[in-house]
């Protein structure tokens, strides 16, 4: 059993490590809001009813995105746009909405406010 919690215990770590590489790699990407692994404890099932049964591991409960301000800095595009606290941009993708922080805007060949 014991081989079996440290099994668990790598794959979260796992996981992990992958959530923090994408916020590494994403750093510098306009608008890009960095997630944070969520850890839960996994219970041992007891066939006997007793309640003190030790747990079996730790898995990934969640991977959660982190929606705290970011730092808004100047920049040189005419239509750059930030949001100070919460909220998104609302956009349209062929008809449906898509939501983002990222303010780089600008105007396409048929006059239309792009991302």
């Amino acid at each position: 059993m014991s081989f079996n919690t440290a099994i668990t215990g790598l794959q979260a770590a796992s996981t992990d490590l992958n959530v923090t590489g994408n916020n590494i790699a994403n750093a510098s990407t306009v608008g890009f809001k960095q997630s944070r692994a969520e850890f839960a404890d996994v219970y041992a099932n007891s066939m006997n009813g007793g309640s003190h049964d030790i747990g079996t591991g730790v898995r990934v409960s969640d991977v959660a995105q982190q929606f705290s301000q970011g730092s808004i800095s100047f920049s040189q595009g005419e239509m750059d746009l930030a949001i100070s606290g919460s909220g998104f941009f609302v956009l349209s993708d062929q008809g449906s909405q898509a939501f983002t922080r990222a303010g780089q805007f600008k105007v396409d060949k048929d006059n239309f406010i792009v991302t």
